[in-house]
């Protein structure tokens, strides 16, 4: 059976859990593609945190741009996030060096993403962004796939989970948004810093991501 080597750069919530997904369900990977997946490298800054679960298995880095590119894999998972800085230099380090890139960085791809298409196809590799939009939903594929045939004339949908719940809350509770807020932090909806969900930025940069897939356009 073929192998697939993967690089994770960045270990937290998203990438921890990408490792125990891939460990958890080897048997059922395998036998769905009739590809063994296994994680051989993996970066972060901080070594002595735990995460939870064993790093041992897999070769460590500090810096990921070194993994990026000296490390031997056939995917770079990246789940650093940003976009710019490290997360863009390494998903395009891996592109030009004929790797795979699977990320679910959507403030990358709505900046850049173009970009990074391009680079992908000049060297024939995947550049994979499923969990970008909607995680849990396959809408990427849907639309890449699915409705490839079809013609797009709208997209709509609820597309933060934490203004959701929010703005549903007030309604139907006729609370203050600042009191509402400050539950959706502590049930961990919204992030200590919130800005990106409540001014709209994580909400245009999934909606640049569909429309671009969509209308076959360049979103500014």
């Amino acid at each position: 059976m073929n192998e697939l080597k993967v690089a994770i750069a960045g270990l937290g919530v998203v990438g921890i859990g990408v490792i125990k997904e891939l460990s958890e369900n080897a048997s059922l990977i395998a036998d769905r593609t009739g590809k063994k997946v296994r994680v051989v490298a993996v970066s972060s800054r901080d070594k002595t945190k735990d995460r939870g679960i064993d790093l041992s298995p897999y070769t460590w880095y500090d810096d990921a741009r070194v993994m990026a590119e000296k490390q031997e894999y056939d995917i770079l998972v990246e789940t650093i996030g940003g976009s710019e800085g490290i997360a863009l230099d390494i998903v395009k380090m891996a592109l030009g060096l004929g790797r795979h890139v699977v990320t679910a960085n959507k403030a990358m791809l709505a900046h850049h993403g173009h970009e990074l298409a391009i680079l992908a196809e000049d060297n024939n590799v995947c550049l994979g962004y499923e969990p970008a939009v909607a995680g849990g939903i396959p809408i990427i594929k849907a639309i890449s796939d699915g409705l490839a045939g079809n013609k797009i004339t709208l997209i709509r949908g609820i597309l933060n989970g934490t203004c959701n719940y929010i703005l549903t809350t007030m309604r139907e509770e006729g609370r203050s948004f600042d009191d509402v807020l400050s539950d959706a932090q502590k049930l961990g909806y919204a992030e200590a810093d919130p800005t990106f969900d409540i001014e709209g930025i994580d909400a245009a940069h999934k909606l640049a991501l569909l429309t671009s897939l969509g209308f076959g356009v360049k979103v500014d």
